[in-house]
């Protein structure tokens, strides 16, 4: 695998080839692997691996890694020391939240809370007349903001510290979503792609304006609870509006418990949690990115397959959430590398070096 073939979203570095090595042959059924533990504490201690916090990688429902290790981190952007993770540690799934908050319209779309996708967006503001009267923007749909296509002008190329980045002005405005809607239009809505932390702010909105309450007690009604997570934090902005861009706080097996859902064709232990046909539209490519990747609605999708061989969430820092349906396999990966341009080779390693190697060779 090459891990220079990289693109850049916002401030950070994704990998074009992230898991593109992953088998599309059925794995094999495996038991823990000591081996990949012992490789992976090796690689730590010899530096390979700086920043890296947790690792899970499960495989048909199986335990084949679990590894915690002892770094830096933060909460959101604040610093919270040295700390030893455990199963129990919450931590910032950053963008991950992105993939997360994807799923929960879908849920809301299923209950009739939500606008359908290629209904207008700003038709559902109406408290901003002005911008729905222009009609460039009228021909923004719910679809361009769920595959960030939304043709407005926005910035997270710098960093998550600089208040020019968009979505930290966007923190930082009275008013995060006329701010999202608002921007100067510089292409066709649903003709370019561009990463955008407000769109999802948009989708957040839409799911909690229908449902009638905050997005965090939806998703711990509708999305949580049914998968048996009960400790979770979403932190939220200066306005008391959970981040759905960037905020979510979990623990490494519950982020899992996602991924096994997504495995699971939205099926939890027998019960229907996310629509089929929702997973079936979020995975389906809506953009293609200059290096290869694809993406859905909020979630990276591999380069190749139809359904796609992998699909992730990815956070700034070195989050990992992939999942491979095609290799029943499952992986999770804590990093406290925030803002760093190189965050990407952390959980990119993890997965093509030491995970893909392991399975091949059993």
């Amino acid at each position: 695998m090459n891990v220079s073939q990289c693109f850049k979203v916002g401030s950070r570095l994704v990998c074009g080839a992230l898991v593109a090595c992953i088998l599309v042959a059925p794995f094999q059924s495996l038991a823990k692997d000591r081996q990949l533990e012992n490789d992976l504490d090796e690689a730590f201690k010899a530096g390979e691996l700086d920043g890296l916090h947790s690792v899970l990688v499960l495989h048909r429902g199986k335990t084949l890694a679990e590894r915690y290790y002892p770094g830096k981190d933060e909460r959101w952007g604040a610093h919270l020391g040295v700390r030893q993770p455990d199963a129990a540690s919450l931590h910032d799934l950053r963008s991950v939240t992105k993939s997360i908050t994807g799923l929960l319209y879908g849920i809301a779309l299923s209950e009739g809370l939500v606008p359908g996708i290629d209904q207008s967006l700003v038709a559902q503001f109406p408290e901003y007349p002005d911008l729905a009267a222009d009609p460039a923007r009228g021909r923004m749909l719910v679809r361009h903001a769920l595959s960030m296509k939304l043709g407005t002008e926005w910035n997270e190329d710098l960093p998550y510290t600089d208040p020019r980045n968009s979505e930290i002005a966007m923190e930082r405005s009275s008013d995060r979503y006329r701010f999202v809607l608002d921007r100067p239009m510089v292409k066709e809505p649903g003709n370019w792609w561009d990463y955008n932390g407000g769109a999802t702010a948009i989708i957040g909105r839409l799911i909690a304006k229908g449902a009638k309450m905050p997005i965090d007690e939806y998703a711990k009604r509708k999305l949580f609870a049914p998968l048996g997570i009960e400790k979770f934090e979403w932190i939220k902005g200066g306005d008391g509006v959970p981040s759905t861009a960037s905020g979510l706080r979990m623990n490494i097996h519950d982020l899992a418990k996602i991924g096994r859902l997504v495995l699971n064709d939205g099926v939890w232990h027998g019960r229907r949690i996310v629509p089929a046909d929702w997973l079936k539209v979020s995975f389906t490519p809506h953009a293609h990115l200059h290096s290869g990747i694809r993406y859905g609605f909020f979630w990276w999708l591999a380069p190749e397959g139809s359904p796609p061989t992998w699909v992730a969430g990815i956070g700034n820092g070195g989050q990992r959430l992939m999942v491979s349906p095609n290799g029943e396999l499952v992986v999770a990966v804590f990093a406290g590398n925030y803002n760093k341009p190189d965050a990407w080779k952390v959980p990119v390693k993890v997965i093509a070096e030491f995970v893909v190697p392991a399975v091949r060779g059993k």
